[in-house]
Formats: C-alpha cells, structure tokens, sequence
C-alpha cells in the first residue's frame, strides 16, 4: 500500500483493545496490524489532529494523557486488552523518562488491574532494561516493568522487550539507513560489538500473537528477528552492499566525538528545554558491546515467527521512503 492510501478497516470480532503510544512510530504501525487482524482499537491520543491518521482505521480516539484517570478510565472500560506502547525516549535525567516509562505505567497499570474483569496487559518495554545502569532511559524502563510486576497477580501482564527497532515510518534508525544507501556506514562503539534488531512489522505480529495467547505467564519476553547470535557492523554493512549494489565505505565513530555531541545537546536541550536524544546515557547504550537477545521463549510462548531479516527490512524501509517522497511531491 502506498503512502496516503487506505483500506476499508476490517470490523473484527476478536474484541476491544485499549491502545496507549499510537500516534507513535510503533504505535502506528500496530494500530493498523491490530485492525486488518481483527481487532477494535481504542486509542489514547494527547493530540486529535496528530490522530488524524488513525481515523480511516474506525479506531476511537480518547484525548488524554497518562496522567488524567478520566481519559484512562474511559480507555479502559470494556476492552478485553491493554497494549501500552507509551514511552519516553528523550530526555536528560531520569525524571525526564520517569514520567512516563514508570509514573505514567503505574497509572494506566494500578486503573487496569481495578476492572472487573481485569484486562490482558501487555507492555512493551526495550531490551536497554536489561541494562538500567546504562542510561537514565534504561533504568526507567527496569522500574516501569518492576511496577507491572506488582501487578501480575491482580492481572495477566505480559512484557516485551524488543531490541532495536526499524521498519517504514522510523526516524530514529532512517538517517543511518539513508547515510549507508550513500556509501558511508558510520559504526558506533566497537566494529566487534553485536546486536539484534527487530522489524516493525514483526514486532506488531508478536504483540498480536499476545492478544491471542492471553495469559502466557512468562513475566518477560524477549524478541528479535530470528537471526541467532545478531549483526555485527561487519554484517550489517555487508547487507546494505548488497542492497545498494555498491561498495560502502565503512567509518569508526570515535567514542569521545560521541560523548562531546551528547555534552553539546544536553546542554543545548537544557537552555531551550527541548528533551535532546543524544546524551551521555545514549553514548553508553549505543556503544555496549552486547545487545544480543533471545527469542525461543517468545517464540515458544506465543506460537509466534520473525519474518523479515535485516536485508529484506532494509528494502521494504527504504522503498517506503522512496514512495514517500514521490508522494509529498506530486
């Protein structure tokens, strides 16, 4: 489908699913996954014109934050499921994160488990949890899955943690993608480093697949798209050669250029108080030598497959942005 192009919605009748982060870059893309599935979606949405998208999917918008009980309840009453995709991905200290990735999880949780009957919760945390010492970011995410824990008795809670995930509509990983399309590949932290990565489309059909299971009782899930042992830079830009059909030139980012710009837009983000990405803790997430993960008990728990490796998420992201373009040209 290209972009600006919809589908009729499918009136599914597998039920009512309470959607929070929708009008994000993950959020999106499940809430359309959701509905051509089979499912109604009831989304909460701090902004109706930026929800705009969602409306040719006949999902029901709810204005609010996860800070208004009001909007919360009115989220929550009748859905069969939660699917909290609301997180905080900027930010300086770890007040800026806690808001939401913890404060925000405790509001949205403690409403849910209060329902008669209680809903499915799912949650999708991030792999940098397994890591809190890292990162303001990642220790919010440890303490927001740590408070859904407290609740796992009064409520099936599943959490997921993806690892690093891209696919169309992404803004954080494309200009990498983009930069390799044009021959240079920057490598950040060590070219021995390893990590997994996740397809947009995957992640959607794995939090599907919850939905479907139900009470898996496994706590905490992790994901990845079926490459064992994940990329080394080695791999990745051996991939992006092949996709672009041309040599790539590979370039060491050294670490201490990285903490000087994470220095200069966390003092930037501070004077104007724009929450910046890049800062210490970012340098130290995206330079840790291991983000390989494990996915045979996700897969094992919710009967569920990765489909799209590197090579072909790499195609399909870059001919999304490609058909983007031509589109806000003509």
């Amino acid at each position: 489908m290209q972009p600006g192009e919809t589908e009729a919605p499918i009136q599914g009748g597998k039920g009512l699913v309470a959607l929070t982060g929708a009008t994000g870059f993950i959020g999106g893309v499940l809430a359309e996954w959701l509905v051509r599935s089979g499912w109604r979606v009831r989304a909460l949405v701090r902004s109706l014109p930026r929800a705009r998208f969602l409306h040719p999917l006949g999902a029901e918008l709810i204005q609010g934050d996860l800070a208004d009980s009001e909007a919360l309840h009115s989220l929550l009453v009748g859905v069969k499921a939660v699917v909290h995709c609301a997180g905080a991905v900027r930010g300086i200290d770890f007040a800026d994160f806690a808001r939401v990735n913890v404060a925000g999880t405790e509001c949205i949780a403690a409403l849910a488990a209060r329902m008669d009957p209680p809903p499915l919760f799912v949650a999708l945390s991030s792999l940098a949890a397994r890591e809190p010492h890292l990162s303001p970011y990642a220790a919010s995410k440890r303490e927001g899955e740590a408070v859904l824990e407290r609740f796992s008795d009064a409520m099936p809670v599943t959490i997921l943690r993806p690892p690093a995930v891209y696919g169309p509509g992404d803004r954080e990983m494309l200009p990498l993608l983009l930069l390799m399309m044009r021959g240079i590949a920057p490598v950040l932290g060590s070219p021995q480093a390893r990590f997994s990565m996740l397809y947009v489309d995957d992640l959607s059909s794995a939090i599907e697949r919850c939905l479907v299971a139900g009470d898996v009782g496994r706590g905490v899930l992790a994901l990845h798209d079926g490459r064992v042992g994940g990329y080394t830079w080695d791999a990745v830009v051996e991939i992006a050669t092949r996709v672009r059909g041309k040599p790539i030139r590979r370039l060491v980012v050294p670490r201490g250029l990285l903490n000087a710009l994470a220095a200069i837009s966390r003092r930037w983000g501070s004077l104007t108080g724009t929450p910046p990405m890049l800062t210490p803790g970012k340098v130290r997430e995206l330079t840790h030598p291991d983000w390989v993960c494990d996915n045979t008990e996700a897969s094992r728990a919710l009967a569920w497959a990765p489909q799209v490796e590197f090579a072909e998420g790499l195609r399909r992201t870059l001919a999304h942005h490609r058909a983007l373009k031509r589109s806000t040209r003509s």
